[in-house]
C-alpha cells in the first residue's frame, strides 16, 4: 500500500485514454511523477501536454506493450529518469469477440500480446527494480495494479478470446500477490476487474498493428462488437470513478478492485457451478430476451 503519493513515480500503460488517462490525471493532482505509455502517438502527446500543464514531471514513451524489447527499453528509461517506480499500472488492453473457433491466429496473437503479455512484461521488467529499491530502504513502498475485467472472472459467450486473456491476467495477478508476500512486505498487488465502463476499448482496432491485420470480420464478431459497444456506451459508471477506486485500493492495500460490485453475483454462480460440478449456468438466465436475440442472430442464415 502507498499512503502518500506526492513525489512518487507512477508508470501507466494505456495512458492515452480510459482508465490510464484518468489515473494520470489523479496522479498529477497528487503530485506524482508520471511515466505515460501508449501505442497511439497523438493520444500520448495530448495526455503528456495535459499532465505537464498540471505541473507533473512527465516521461512519455510510445511503446507496444506486447513487445518485450520495447518494454525493457521503457524500464531502463524509467530507472534512469526517476528511479524505481512506486506504482505500476499495467492497464493497456484491447477488446475482441466472436465465436471462439472463428478467431484467427493473428487475432489470438494481437489480443494475448497486448492483454496478457503486456502485463507479463510490466511485471517482469518493473518488479525486480521495485524489490531492489525496497531492499535498500525499509520505508520504501510500491504497488502493482493489473487491469483484467469481469470477463476474467466469468465466461460470457461470444467473447472467448477476450475472456481467455483476462482470466490469465487474474491468475497472474493473484499469483503475483502471493509471490510478493513470500519475499517482501513492502510491495503490494491488485487486480482491476471493471464491468462495462465507457472507455476506448470498443474501438481497439484503431491501434491494431499492420502485421497482425484483421481478416474480414465474421458475423459473430460483428454481432459481438455491436453488443459490447452498446453495453460499454450505456455504462453508468465512469472511467474517472474507476480510476479513483484504483488509487483508493492502492492506499488501502486492497487486492480486488470492482467497478460494479453487484456483478459479483455472476461470479458466485460460476464458482457454485465449479464446486457442484454442474454444467455452466446460462449467462442470460436473468435476461432471457438477450440470449434469445443472440441465438436468433447467430443461427439466422
Amino acid at each position: 500500500m502507498i499512503d502518500d503519493f506526492k513525489g512518487k513515480t507512477a508508470v501507466l500503460t494505456g495512458a492515452g485514454s480510459g482508465f490510464g488517462l484518468e489515473c494520470a490525471r489523479i496522479g498529477a493532482r497528487l503530485g506524482m511523477n508520471l511515466v505515460l505509455v501508449d501505442v497511439q502517438q497523438d493520444a500520448l502527446d495530448a495526455a503528456a501536454a495535459e499532465m505537464r500543464a498540471a505541473g507533473a514531471q512527465v516521461l512519455a514513451q510510445r511503446v507496444d506493450v506486447s513487445n518485450a524489447e520495447q518494454m525493457e527499453a521503457l524500464g531502463a528509461a524509467v530507472l534512469e529518469r526517476f528511479g524505481a517506480p512506486h506504482l505500476v499500472f499495467n492497464n493497456a488492453g484491447v477488446g475482441a469477440g466472436g465465436l471462439v473457433w472463428e478467431n484467427s491466429v493473428k487475432d489470438w496473437e494481437w489480443v494475448l500480446g497486448v492483454n496478457l503479455m503486456g502485463v507479463v512484461h510490466g511485471v517482469r521488467v518493473f518488479t525486480p527494480m521495485m524489490l531492489e529499491a525496497a531492499k535498500k530502504d525499509p520505508a520504501w513502498r510500491g504497488h502493482i495494479v493489473n487491469t483484467a475485467s469481469m470477463a476474467g472472472l466469468l465466461a460470457p459467450p461470444n467473447m472467448g478470446i477476450y475472456n481467455v486473456s483476462k482470466h490469465a491476467v487474474v491468475s497472474l495477478s493473484e499469483t503475483l500477490y502471493q509471490d510478493l508476500s513470500l519475499v517482501t512486505d513492502q510491495i503490494g498487488a491488485s487486480v482491476l476487474c471493471p464491468y462495462f465502463v465507457a472507455t476506448g476499448i470498443n474501438d481497439s482496432q484503431r491501434n491494431r498493428p499492420g502485421a497482425l491485420g484483421a481478416d474480414k470480420p465474421t458475423k459473430s464478431q460483428l454481432i459481438g462488437q455491436a453488443m459490447i459497444g452498446k453495453a460499454v456506451s450505456s455504462g453508468k459508471v465512469t472511467a474517472p470513478e474507476v480510476a479513483q477506486k484504483v488509487f483508493d485500493a492502492v492506499a488501502a492495500g486492497q487486492f480486488y478492485i470492482y467497478s460494479h460490485p453487484k456483478a459479483i453475483g455472476g461470479v458466485q454462480t460460476r464458482l457454485e457451478d465449479i464446486m457442484l460440478a454442474r454444467n455452466p449456468t446460462d449467462p442470460f438466465a436473468d435476461k432471457p430476451e438477450l440470449g434469445a436475440q443472440l441465438r436468433a442472430q447467430l443461427r439466422a442464415d
